[in-house]
């Protein structure tokens, strides 16, 4: 299981560009999962339903099925450290080829930024661990900046080639 990390400051692009990076590795027969981190509490589940009274009776995990999507809900306490990456890598399936994973920025995988200098926001690079390459929508001006090498994030091909290269595909 090959892991390469998407980071970048919110309303980059990191989204859009696995939006577009996704279909191209599924369609290449890679089995790809995805890993989205929020620093934004949120509940997967709906208040009264079945799953849902489950876990407030006291359930640890509980296991949504549906005829095409099983949901893997584990509960952790109040003041427990949050889940780290490999908490969400233990629980994907063996035979997975790549995961991407959108946000945990300072996670030991290698990262592609993606980096907008008209957003007004400082680069991730010089102080996030992991990072290996740039992808803006200003490739000119960002080169001047870094050692790392910078892709444009119109060019999806090369974005796609660098994602293979770095995550040893």
């Amino acid at each position: 299981m090959k892991v390469f990390g998407i980071a970048g400051t919110s309303g980059s692009g990191k989204t859009t560009l696995l939006d577009q990076l996704i279909p191209r590795f599924v369609a290449s027969g890679l089995r790809v999962a995805g890993v989205k981190h929020t620093h934004h509490g949120f509940d997967p589940d709906t208040q009264g339903k079945d799953s849902w009274r489950m876990r407030e009776a006291g359930c640890a995990n509980v296991v949504l099925v549906g005829a095409r999507h099983l949901t893997l809900m584990r509960r952790y306490e109040e003041g427990a450290p949050p889940p780290e990456l490999a908490d969400a890598l233990a629980v994907l399936p063996a035979d997975t080829d790549l995961v991407l994973v959108e946000g945990y920025k300072h996670s030991d995988v290698p990262k592609l930024e993606v980096y907008r200098p008209g957003h007004g926001r400082a680069p991730l690079w010089p102080d996030v661990p992991g990072i290996v390459g740039v992808a803006t929508d200003a490739p000119g001006d960002v080169a001047a900046l870094t050692r790392l090498p910078v892709l444009d994030l119109n060019r999806i091909d090369d974005i796609e080639a660098f994602v293979r290269e770095r995550a040893g595909l």
